[in-house]
């Protein structure tokens, strides 16, 4: 009976969602507070089913409730419980009851901590919330139930189990992240949907919005940067990114929702990019349901992705449509409205916002773009093409390069009106200590590629930058040093967070290049106990055996790799599972801050010899180290007084509940 307790209350939960779709949108329009009223307490209770439902398919999972055909086919009996609770998310069904419940939890959150919101505004932006909900619980009871039963006679003993490659601490833990951050942007959508309904768009409308929308870029780092130390250490391949559809599908809502932070500070701060800054909400959520479309449509294949039936496609396909155009269409009509007086020179914090949006949304389309036109192609033109890395490296490279030339300089300079040569002054010698270093390193590289040093160069500009930019509002070596003290104690949380997001992209980008220009490789058939050079290490592979894990059996290599007195012994597995007889690899690292060494055991040879590929890979995880430090400055950031939603301190003069003519 629980599984029909779930189903049942998925059932109410759209009922609910429909009531606060219609009624608070009419009651903003009528200005009748008692309809309006009805989203907060709807939100609430729509959140509180979709969690009875998620719940109730977890519990099933747990208990091994094979009679209910989700559990029989994505989870066994012999499973850890670790991956039991994962796999719940780990396929089609379920991960939209997760989509789902992150969507209700979002509008609970606004309904809960939007006191200061004008009522007319909340009611809107919690019925729009709704109409998302809507949609999403229709495609699940329609087309995705999680709920269903196989006859009596079907039930299995034992479960179907989940994919192995799934059956591990990272894709336990990536997929909510990366929800959160794609089912949180839906609240940016629909503050500016609300907003263009209202064709009103202000500074406190900024404040009200970035919050949701920082939350949301949080989690969306976090879930990228797990999702791809997913790939470095489980597929086996040796790399951390490889621009699969699947992992595009997550960098382009990244990449909206990074623009949209900026856009929103000028909104916020000088009351202009309003019309554009909605214009990014719109599209940030589009991406993120563009990705779920390219996940569940079919259209593609990832080791990531749910490959179904295509009726599911168009149902998502037809959310897509609607949502995205409706959005668009609302826009063309409404952001006329959104008009501002205010003006800026040409060399200004804005002018360098408006170039930083620029590039941002050129990469983003750049993305979509590679992503989109193998299917594009194949539909119109009947040809099958591949757009893999060169593409994406040499077209997306350009302006990540560009973005960060110009992201110390912008973040320094004064509003409306700047002065280049002063601006540069507290620069000039970040800029020259990281051309230096860049040179060192270009000399001391014998043959090398050009990457390290351009890459190293970037990196220590924008750290470096970053730094001065704090330095330079503390009075560093201008002021006393309990003056400077005084000053960086007052400054503003959101100015800590926005240092160390920039420091943390410099970061990556460090271990992007130098893992990328100096990782050496090896591909050998190796012999017990006869080593080999790589990379300065010597590598012996000393045995291979057979052992038994909880549901899955293993041949484990022991490979000792050694450097002058530095010694370690690496562990590299090939396991087949045995519900699915599936066999992966299990890489062997020792990591480290300055190096990984990286061991993956291949199959056996007619000579006796087994196939191992060894990698040094330089730096390599500095690329993660770099992603936790900007979630870390997003997170300091959205803790500061100015950004909190529940105790907002500007408020707007009261307006019309009809729209704006």
């Amino acid at each position: 009976m629980i599984a029909e307790l779930g189903h049942y209350a998925l059932v109410v939960a759209l009922i609910v969602a429909l009531i606060q779709a219609v009624i608070p949108m009419i009651g903003a329009q009528k200005g009748w507070s008692d309809w309006m009223n009805v989203a907060a307490s709807a939100s609430i209770i729509q959140f509180l089913l979709v969690s009875i439902a998620f719940g109730a398919l977890t519990y099933a999972f747990v208990v091994s409730d094979f009679s209910v055909r989700l559990v029989a086919l994505n989870s066994h009996s012999a499973k850890p419980m670790l991956y039991k609770v994962s796999g719940v998310w780990g396929n089609h069904e379920g991960s939209m009851l997760l989509w789902n419940l992150i969507l209700a939890l979002f509008g609970a959150m606004v309904a809960l901590s939007g006191r200061n919101l004008p009522p007319v505004l909340k009611a809107r932006v919690l019925s729009i919330q709704a109409m998302i909900s809507v949609a999403f619980l229709g495609f699940l009871l329609f087309t995705s139930n999680p709920f269903l039963r196989l006859p009596l006679d079907q039930v299995p003993i034992d479960g179907n189990g989940l994919n192995p490659m799934l059956q591990d601490p990272g894709l336990a833990f990536h997929p909510p992240f990366l929800y959160l951050g794609y089912v949180g942007l839906s609240m940016a959508f629909s503050f500016a949907i609300a907003a263009l309904i209202e064709g009103r768009v202000d500074a406190a409308w900024a404040r009200w919005v970035r919050p949701w929308t920082l939350a949301a870029w949080i989690f969306l780092t976090i879930g990228i940067a797990l999702g791809s130390w997913w790939a470095y250490y489980e597929l086996g391949w040796g790399g951390w990114w490889f621009w699969d559809p699947v992992e595009n599908a997550s960098f382009m809502p990244w990449l909206s929702a990074t623009a949209l932070l900026h856009s929103a500070i000028v909104v916020e701060k000088r009351d202009t990019l309003k019309a554009w800054t909605v214009l990014l909400a719109i599209v940030a959520f589009s991406f993120s349901l563009i990705g779920t479309f390219i996940v569940r449509s079919g259209v593609i294949t990832s080791v990531h992705a749910f490959a179904n039936d295509p009726a599911r496609g168009v149902f998502i396909l037809a959310i897509l449509g609607i949502t995205i155009g409706g959005g668009l269409t609302l826009y063309t009509f409404r952001a006329s409205q959104l008009r501002s007086n205010s003006v800026f020179s040409m060399v200004s914090r804005e002018s360098g916002l408006v170039l930083n949006n620029l590039l941002l949304a050129v990469a983003a389309a750049v993305v979509f773009v590679g992503t989109i036109w193998p299917l594009v192609s194949e539909f119109v033109m009947g040809e099958k093409v591949s757009v893999g890395a060169p593409f994406f490296e040499q077209a997306f490279t350009p302006f990540m390069v560009a973005l960060i030339m110009v992201l110390p300089i912008g973040a320094m300079m004064p509003w409306k009106r700047a002065r280049l040569g002063r601006t540069m002054r507290p620069l000039w010698g970040v800029l020259a200590l990281s051309v230096a270093l860049g040179a060192l390193v270009w000399s001391l590289q014998t043959g090398g590629r050009m990457l390290a040093p351009v890459g190293i160069t970037l990196a220590t500009w924008i750290v470096l930058g970053a730094l001065a930019d704090l330095g330079s509002r503390a009075k560093l070596f201008k002021a006393s040093a309990g003056e400077t003290l005084r000053r960086l104690t007052n400054l503003p949380r959101a100015e800590w967070g926005k240092m160390l997001g920039h420091l943390g992209l410099g970061l990556t980008v460090f271990g992007i290049s130098a893992v990328t220009a100096w990782q050496v490789e090896d591909i050998r058939t190796a012999q017990f106990n006869q080593p080999y050079d790589v990379g300065g290490y010597q590598v012996e592979l000393m045995d291979v055996t057979r052992h038994e894990g909880p549901n899955y059996s293993a041949l484990t290599g022991r490979a000792v790799v050694s450097r002058g007195d530095e010694v370690m012994t690496l562990f590299p597995e090939k396991r087949v599972y045995t519900a699915k007889q599936m066999p992966t690899t299990e890489a062997a690292i020792d990591m480290g801050l300055t190096r990984d060494v990286y061991v993956v055991l291949g199959d056996q040879q007619d000579n006796g010899g087994w196939a191992v590929r060894t990698y040094i890979k330089p730096f390599a995880d500095w690329i993660w180290i770099g992603a936790l430090v900007m979630a870390l400055g997003g997170v300091i950031s959205l803790t500061d007084r100015r950004y909190r939603v529940a105790a907002a301190s500007k408020k707007r003069a009261p307006v019309n509940a009809t729209p704006a003519e």
